[in-house]
């Protein structure tokens, strides 16, 4: 299986996890892109959806699916999304797609995060993907600064404005042992918006697609 056929796979196991008859969240990204065809053809009868960005927000709505704001609910329970990578714990790297910041919040209105990926995302320690950064602008300069103080190297990624209208630091050359410890002090530092670190917000479950089929970790 290619890794797109992989993505349809986990897409559709995820169903699994929809409660019929409540607002469910919905992440972002091409993973999530598959899970939103799978919703919209399985016929599961759910009064709308929390949306994480623009993205699966017109993805949503084109299925015929209403997209309710985070505002309008206060709570959640289920919120599906992927990874850029999950370690065997359920802390994540998140952020490759800009949504970062949207995906914690939305992440944080669910009882339970379903997370759903191709077997490559799991790795043994947190790093190797360029963890993103939202970040003020006016802060750019200095904050790469900061990274490089503990071995990171961050570059602004080109042309990327959030929807939040905030940038995009990508920070190359961290091994993230401790994920929530790393997390707790990177979201303190000055003009960090949110650090792509999912520690406090980690996986419940994680649907892992790959040639044998999808494998259930349970965190």
């Amino acid at each position: 299986m290619n890794q797109d056929q992989l993505k349809q796979l986990v897409g559709r196991a995820a169903l699994d996890y929809v409660p019929a008859g409540q607002v469910l969240g919905v992440g972002t990204g091409s993973t999530v892109d598959c899970f939103i065809d799978a919703l919209a053809a399985s016929g599961i009868a759910i009064p709308g959806a929390v949306s994480s960005s623009e993205r699966s927000t017109q993805r949503l709505l084109g299925h015929g699916i209403k997209v309710l704001d985070a505002a309008d609910v206060t709570g959640l329970a289920v919120y599906i999304d992927g990874a850029d990578e999950i370690d065997g714990r359920g802390f994540m790297v998140k952020g490759g797609g800009a949504a970062l910041t949207r995906e914690k919040i939305v992440a944080d209105l669910a009882a339970k995060f379903v997370c759903i990926a191709d077997e490559s995302k799991l790795v043994q320690t947190l790093g190797a993907f360029p963890l993103p950064v939202e970040i003020i602008p006016m802060a750019a300069a200095q904050l790469t600064r900061r990274f490089a103080s503990i071995g990171g190297t961050a570059s602004l990624r080109a042309g990327v404005v959030t929807d939040n209208g905030g940038h995009i630091l990508d920070v190359r050359g961290l091994a993230i042992t401790d994920p929530l410890a790393f997390e707790t002090e990177v979201n303190q530092w000055p003009g960090v918006v949110t650090v792509g670190v999912f520690a406090r917000h980690k996986a419940s479950v994680c649907l892992l697609g790959g040639a044998g089929g999808v494998k259930t970790l349970s965190f």
